[in-house]
């Protein structure tokens, strides 16, 4: 059976930044399919659950608060990336809007809810990886 990534927050694992889950009932069913791998980059970045929101200002992923947490972003995109090599992923599905998992829209940066074209950091650590990367609203594309 294939192996994909899947944000853990869409199969009801509580690691959102606001220490809740998103489940997604065709995200769950995709089990019957493929060998799911749950993965949070921002926990595995070393971020806590609940946490801040944050959003990403320019190349920084700055928190509400102001304080940087790039370092972990780019801490997790990495840990997932290599979960996803070690497993033979070639596909992954993922948070959509996420400043780690958004995939072509993201938040811009004001903490208004305003979205821009962009992805997260995660996301463009898999596609520079040849990794495709689906959100959980392009299920049919997988």
């Amino acid at each position: 059976m294939e192996k994909i990534i899947v944000s853990a927050c869409l199969l009801g694992v509580p690691c959102r930044y606001d220490g809740k889950s998103k489940p997604s009932e065709e995200v769950i069913a995709l089990k019957e399919k493929y060998e799911l791998i749950p993965v949070c980059a921002e926990v595995l970045g070393g971020l806590s659950t609940p946490r801040i929101g944050a959003e990403i200002v320019g190349d920084k992923v700055i928190r509400q608060d102001g304080v940087d947490v790039t370092y972990e972003y780019h801490k997790g995109a990495s840990e997932v990336l290599k979960i996803a090599l070690e497993n033979g992923c070639t596909k992954a599905v993922l948070k959509s809007k996420s400043p780690s998992c958004g995939k072509g829209k993201i938040y811009d940066g004001t903490y208004t809810r305003t979205l821009i074209d962009g992805n997260g950091i995660l996301t463009d650590l898999l596609l520079k990886n040849n990794i495709k990367v689906y959100s959980e609203t392009e299920i049919d594309k997988l």
